[in-house]
């Protein structure tokens, strides 16, 4: 099953080696895993580069979006990231330090979800509540789905683009496509 009105995005982040290679390597491994996570890749972004954000010395990151189609509900989405995040060696620590693999539910379609953790499942926020904030997310979401809506706001990705600050680097790492 897909989102009943728009895409189901994953923001994936690396910026750190795993058993895989480099954080490139490490996102390419962790889209062909997703299947085994009930999760089928419909399309991805290209790859781009970003400055950490907060600003720090750790090394850059690799990020971009995946749309992906599923039979799971919302909360089953972000227990199969995070049973993906641990297969590639993502330890949970301190809050924005350097990372293997990082997987972001960053939509489900036009849905707005936030519920508790409870009996030991993690809480979940959709859309993910940061994701208006963050050029490293809205230039690849922009690629999957140019037409995407944030379904809290209304606001289109491009309105949304035209709004971030100047902080943090992105760049493109692939190709443009034609």
């Amino acid at each position: 099953m897909s989102a009943e009105k728009g895409p189901i995005l994953i923001g994936l982040g690396a910026n750190l080696p795993s058993a895989q290679g480099g954080p490139r390597e490490t996102l390419e491994a962790a889209l062909k895993a997703f299947p085994d996570h009930g999760l089928t890749v419909i399309r991805r972004s290209p790859w781009y580069e970003s400055s950490p954000v907060p600003p720090s010395d750790q090394p850059w990151f690799v990020n971009g979006v995946a749309v992906i189609e599923t039979a799971l509900d919302t909360r089953e989405i972000l227990e199969s990231l995070l049973a993906v995040e641990r297969a590639f060696g993502r330890q949970r620590g301190e809050r924005w330090a350097a990372r293997t693999l990082d997987l972001d539910l960053l939509a489900f379609g036009d849905q707005v979800v936030d519920l508790p953790a409870s009996e030991g499942r993690p809480a979940v926020t959709v859309p993910h509540p940061r994701l208006h904030d963050r050029r490293f997310v809205l230039l690849p979401l922009k690629d999957v789905a140019p037409d995407w809506r944030h379904p809290a706001t209304g606001e289109t990705v491009n309105a949304l683009i035209a709004t971030l600050d100047d902080s943090g680097e992105v760049r493109r790492l692939d190709p443009v496509k034609s």
